[in-house]
């Protein structure tokens, strides 16, 4: 698209979101949070996959994105539409699923019926990067490292990854003194190694610390989503992963933050340098000017104004439906 005497205008900056919806809740509120940038016109959710091979993980996944993007209106928008409602799943043995999934699924329906469904996760996205405008996509994943792992190994990925990729946000390590492993890595250690060790273009990775200093306000849930007159899956998975109330670690949202405005200042980060992954899953940072890789500090400073955005763009309204024809009134939300 061509602005008059301004060039190329870019439409706003699309996000392939890996998240392990079948763990983590704040997995499951970064895709509501995807829905509220969406709204506000300032990123577009280009893939969604999962981190973990299972099937009710991606049943999930595909029950709340199918609420912010109604049927009739994937339908009308063609076979990109229908592209982007896919989930990607990665293949392998499937683990333990949370209970929370049984709960929700009894309540929900999805439209993935089995495995032929899925594409597998790293195909997809980079099948569906390569759409993208260049430097006008990034990857943010709040999981296991499988599939951007498997991402980066495919037959000439890496020098796609660099034209289309600004950067890799990853809500992956803990980089305080005395942190613990961080679950996520120690889950797929092969895989962290090899993302920290090969990836390609700049990442910054959202230590668990990030996600502890700056949590999602469970009370939120009963406060902010009162406009939802039908059931809502983000509620009843937010209810369902622990006894209410409790607030829930946020490096999902942390990191799909700081992927969509890095240059607010949100967060501060840290000298460049290498990250990498020890025996027991612990990360280590080493400063390098040569390095690729950064992480997320926490300024106290922006703690409530963060905060505040978490609540407002993960209780965002579905997107309106387009409308019907010239100056026709939009259609109501799912």
């Amino acid at each position: 698209m061509q602005g008059r005497g301004r060039g190329v205008v870019l439409p706003p900056i699309g996000i392939a979101y890996d998240g392990d919806v079948g763990r983590r809740i704040d997995a499951v509120l970064g895709i509501a949070m995807l829905n509220g940038f969406a709204a506000k016109g300032e990123a577009r959710r280009i893939t969604l996959t999962v981190s973990t091979p299972s099937l009710k993980t991606a049943q999930i996944a595909d029950v709340v994105a199918s609420f912010y993007t109604p049927p009739a209106a994937a339908a009308r928008g063609g076979v990109g539409a229908a592209r982007e409602g896919m989930i990607g799943m990665p293949e392998g043995p499937t683990g333990k699923d949370d209970p929370l999934l049984a709960t929700l699924l009894a309540k929900y329906q999805s439209a993935i019926a089995g495995v032929a469904d899925t594409p597998e996760s790293a195909v997809l996205i980079r099948n569906l990067l390569l759409a993208q405008n260049d430097q006008n996509a990034a990857i943010v994943s709040a999981g296991p490292a499988t599939n951007l792992a498997r991402l980066a190994g495919l037959y000439r990925a890496i020098p796609q990854l660099v034209a289309k990729v600004k950067h890799a946000v990853v809500a992956l390590g803990a980089f305080g003194t005395t942190a613990p492993a961080d679950p996520s890595i120690t889950q797929d250690l092969a895989s962290a190694r090899k993302l920290f060790a090969e990836w390609p273009t700049p990442l910054v990775a959202v230590g668990t610390e990030v996600g502890a200093a700056l949590p999602f306000p469970g009370a939120s849930v009963d406060r902010d989503f009162a406009w939802a007159t039908t059931p809502h899956p983000v509620v009843d998975a937010y209810r369902a992963f622990k006894p209410m109330p409790y607030d829930a670690p946020a490096g999902a949202l942390a990191a799909l933050l700081y992927a969509v405005h890095p240059a607010d200042g949100y967060f501060k980060t840290s000298d460049a340098g290498t990250i990498s992954v020890g025996d027991d899953g612990r990360t280590t940072f080493t400063p390098s000017a040569e390095g690729k890789h950064r992480y997320l500090i926490v300024d106290p400073a922006q703690s409530d104004k963060i905060l505040k955005l978490y609540t407002e763009l993960v209780a965002s309204k579905p997107i309106p439906r387009p409308t019907r024809g010239r100056g026709g009134a939009p259609e109501a939300d799912a």
